[in-house]
């Protein structure tokens, strides 16, 4: 059985993230770790905040911090967050760390002993007001594809295109706001990409071939335009410095990597930080080298997938040692607002902390999953999440476990009734439910999780239908055995439902396995088709009780406070 290695695209420093951010990379990843672990899986999940470049000394700047505090107190607020949404990360770690450090630097070493980096001369903008080379993000102006006024040196926000700093029409610092800018001439380190392009192509054609469609055209889109040459170093206070012993005049100057150089390698690094924090686990290179019995899973929205499957690839191959790469990446399309653009840096949207503001965690996850933008763009809509959430949520799982155990606990007391044997109806519902589990399993065994939150609503539906046709609470009237085997079979669809629902709802799930004193504590495992056909999870005699409302609906006053409060537009 292979171990699984599983990252989220780390979320950026420069502030909260919101819901689109979430559905696009960590809580995917987090689904997929849960049902794995429940599977039986040894599962790694990684992650941390990304803290270097020039939007964390910008951020920093503004915010009257040094940029080591600024990191320093966002990374806590991030993480506290993604505790409120229930993201199991075995370790959520820091790109600062000393751990990435040194494996950065290390990398770097490794590249320039097989000729894969070389020093270049380039011209570059220097900000006179400023007195300092200006990187790319330093730098904003007008676009001249779209005509978005605050583009980055970059790549606009906007429109999403690549961009160098004297493509921007009427340029100016983002450091001062000053226009006098000049060209110069300095030094920086690039990556051959160029010289990998050949090995990259090879791999991506090898490795490629069955992730998803949006992940495996942008990463050939970026071959077939050419695999040029990129500056990893940049002019900044705050990142990885060039190491002293190979570079010495550059490290002198100052000089850190660029973000997107360190930040994938961050990956090994937090797992290192992992492996440090307790001599218990399992080393660290063991995920990572010569890991021939490790499956390794990305999870990232589509604007960081040309990094990941085209750069790190690059990086990791022109070491030439034997770094684990990715198998299976897992990308994402965007989550808009009403049709605009979830923006951390245009505050436009809902962001995570104001959703747990609201409403707990299971709400955002599920609503989150049932509708993630995997074949295309999808939109949020008050009105979709209010529809979402009261429909399937609270009318056709939180009702269900609601009014079976309120009427089993009026009519036949606080124990699992023991009622008749089953009879046909209960064979053909074991049937089903065995059917519909085999089809939410392979939905998950194939990251789509869609059709996964479909196939766990249909067993949901399931104890809906079942239930209506019995109809115990006509039953009762004149067969109170019949009446007492409909409860308890329903009773062993709330038990399996707390199990099998764990991986999107995991809050709610515990309260449903909670209502059952037999139940164990913990994670649960996973339901073989036999115990789901025979539907006999629960003795009959078990104690149980009634829990508070699973899931309250949305009400009008709700989304009209809301929609005021964020805007609908």
């Amino acid at each position: 059985m292979a171990r699984h290695l599983i990252t989220s695209a780390l979320p950026y420093i420069n502030g909260i993230k919101h819901l689109g951010n979430m559905v696009g990379s960590m809580l995917p990843a987090d689904v997929y770790s849960r049902y794995l672990r429940q599977r039986g899986h040894e599962v790694l999940y990684i992650c941390a905040t990304d803290e270097h470049g020039t939007p964390a000394e910008l951020a920093a700047k503004a915010a009257g911090q040094s940029v080591e505090q600024f990191c320093a107190e966002q990374h806590d607020a991030q993480k506290a967050i993604y505790d409120g949404f229930a993201l199991s990360f075995d370790y959520f770690g820091r790109s600062s760390s000393q751990q990435n450090r040194e494996i950065t630097q290390e990398f770097a070493r490794e590249l320039k002993a097989n000729g894969f980096i070389e020093e270049r001369a380039i011209r570059q903008v220097y900000s006179v007001a400023d007195g300092r080379f200006l990187p790319d993000r330093y730098i904003e102006g007008t676009c001249p594809h779209c005509g978005y006024d605050k583009a980055r040196g970059d790549q606009c926000e906007n429109c999403t295109r690549l961009l160098d700093p004297t493509d921007l029409i009427n340029p100016r610092s983002a450091v001062s706001g000053s226009t006098e800018l000049e060209v110069r001439e300095t030094t920086h380190l690039f990556l051959l990409q160029s010289k990998l392009a050949d090995e990259v192509e090879a791999w991506i054609e090898e490795h490629g071939k069955d992730w998803p469609t949006l992940a495996s055209s942008i990463a050939r889109k970026w071959l077939t335009e050419g695999l040029n040459d990129r500056a990893i170093t940049r002019d900044l206070d705050w990142g990885v410095p060039v190491p002293a012993d190979v570079w010495p005049e550059l490290a002198a100057q100052g000089k850190v990597f660029y973000v997107w150089f360190d930040a994938p390698i961050e990956y090994i690094g937090a797992t290192k930080e992992w492996s440090d924090a307790d001599p218990a686990r399992r080393d660290w290179k063991s995920w990572w080298y010569e890991a021939t019995d490790v499956r390794y899973t990305e999870f990232m929205a589509k604007d960081n997938v040309p990094f990941h499957t085209v750069m790190f690839p690059a990086t990791q191959l022109g070491t030439r040692a034997p770094w684990k790469k990715v198998d299976y990446v897992k990308a994402f399309n965007w989550l808009n607002y009403y049709g605009g653009k979830f923006s951390t840096s245009q505050k436009h949207g809902i962001f995570t902390d104001a959703a747990l503001e609201l409403l707990p965690a299971d709400y955002w996850r599920y609503f989150l999953m049932a509708n993630a933008p995997e074949s295309d763009d999808t939109s949020f809509s008050w009105e979709l999440f209010a529809t979402t959430v009261n429909k399937d949520l609270a009318d056709t799982l939180g009702n269900f476990v609601n009014r079976v155990l309120s009427f089993s606990l009026k009519r036949f007391g606080d124990t699992v009734p023991a009622g008749a044997e089953p009879g046909e109806a209960e064979a053909a519902l074991g049937t089903e439910v065995a059917a519909l589990i085999a089809e939410y399993q392979a939905q998950l065994d194939s990251l789509q999780f869609r059709k996964a939150a479909q196939a766990l609503r249909a067993l949901w539906s399931a104890g809906n239908v079942y239930l209506e046709t019995k109809a115990p609470w006509l039953q009762i009237k004149t067969d109170e055995a019949g009446a007492a085997l409909t409860l308890r079979t329903a009773m062993q669809l709330i038990h399996l439902y707390g199990v099998l629902s764990a991986p999107f709802i995991p809050a709610t799930s515990a309260a449903m396995r909670a209502v059952f004193a037999s139940s164990e504590a913990g994670e649960p495992g996973w339901v073989s088709e036999e115990q789901a056909t025979a539907l006999d999870f629960v003795a009959a005699g078990t104690s149980f009780t009634v829990p508070p409302v699973l899931f309250a609906k949305i009400t009008e006053d709700d989304l009209a406070a809301w929609r005021e409060r964020f805007g609908a537009q």
